[in-house]
């Protein structure tokens, strides 16, 4: 097994990959992926996150070589359209979790966390004298106006988010679309989050599900990405073709916008997260109720024992 000591920066590594209806196998360091008549050979340790699609098949060898070599392995839908299941996390530490679960804990923490979420979407400064009630009345002003300006752009006849999860035939298109491409967007998020190492459940906005932080992220983008794609989708698709159209203007979005790389960076501005070496070997060490940590000698393992 390689050492952190000898595995590169996730910095330096490519950021994820996307492979589906191929087969993947193991050689040495490295993975072969088999797909139709070509065959690409990657480095296990080159790559941060490997991203599992439709029709993938991966034998037992090759999870335990990106596991080794710490790459997060993620089952997803076609296109990232769904997210099904992680390995191991990525994250070589538990610098995230840890700051995130100090915001969480803390009330006036918290608050100011959710401000800088809303600060986020504004692109402008809030007031200090706003209350949390006052700027989700605002949150809910700028939201509508985002709904009227690409339904005049469109041509689609807006009359409100209005849907029932337990009859998705009652809403119109529109609102079908943007259902679709929320989940899209949340799978994306939740790519993210889960790959350095944050808790996807801790939410600061929203709560009490266990999806509540990616909710908080995802609302950050919803503005530039799954708005727009719905509308344009609505007002060009077919209905033999309506989830694959959504589909696809999501993923122009999401390319345009620069999604991908941009989201674990703007995810801790908003928790004011420092920067950190991400290859850093931390020492196991003991919780203690004074000194906060301090070392406790070494956790071996089974192959080390």
């Amino acid at each position: 097994m390689a050492t952190l000591r000898t595995l590169p920066k996730n910095r330096d590594r490519i950021s994820f990959l996307y492979f589906e209806h191929c087969r993947i196998e193991q050689e040495q360091q490295a993975i072969i992926v088999f797909k139709e008549e070509s065959k690409y050979l990657i480095p296990c340790a080159a790559i941060a996150t490997l991203l599992l699609g439709p029709g993938t098949s991966i034998t037992h060898a090759a999870i335990k070589a990106l596991a080794d070599n710490i790459c997060n392995i993620q089952w997803v839908g076609e296109n990232l359209s769904r997210f099904y299941a992680t390995g191991r996390s990525g994250a070589n530490n538990t610098h995230r979790l840890l700051h995130q679960i100090s915001l969480w804990a803390d009330p006036i923490q918290r608050l100011a966390t959710v401000r800088r979420m809303y600060m986020f979407r504004f692109q402008e400064p809030l007031s200090d004298d706003l209350s949390l009630q006052q700027i989700r009345g605002h949150e809910g002003v700028r939201v509508r106006t985002l709904y009227q300006h690409w339904s005049k752009e469109t041509g689609i006849e807006w009359t409100g988010r209005n849907y029932k999860q337990n009859d998705w035939n009652a809403a119109d298109p529109t609102n079908k679309a943007l259902s679709l491409a929320n989940t899209y967007l949340y799978a994306v998020c939740q790519a993210a989050i889960e790959s350095v190492g944050y808790a996807p459940a801790l939410g600061f906005i929203h709560t009490g599900k266990p999806l509540s932080f990616v909710y908080d992220i995802a609302d950050l983008y919803k503005g530039e990405t799954t708005i727009p794609a719905a509308f344009e989708g609505t007002a060009e698709a077919r209905p033999s073709e309506f989830d694959s159209v959504i589909r696809r203007k999501c993923r122009e979005r999401f390319t345009s916008t620069r999604l991908m790389p941009r989201l674990v960076q703007d995810i801790d501005s908003v928790l004011e997260f420092g920067s950190s070496d991400d290859s850093e070997q931390s020492l196991c060490l003991l919780w203690d109720d004074v000194l906060d940590s301090v070392e406790g000698g070494k956790n071996w393992s089974i192959s080390e024992g």
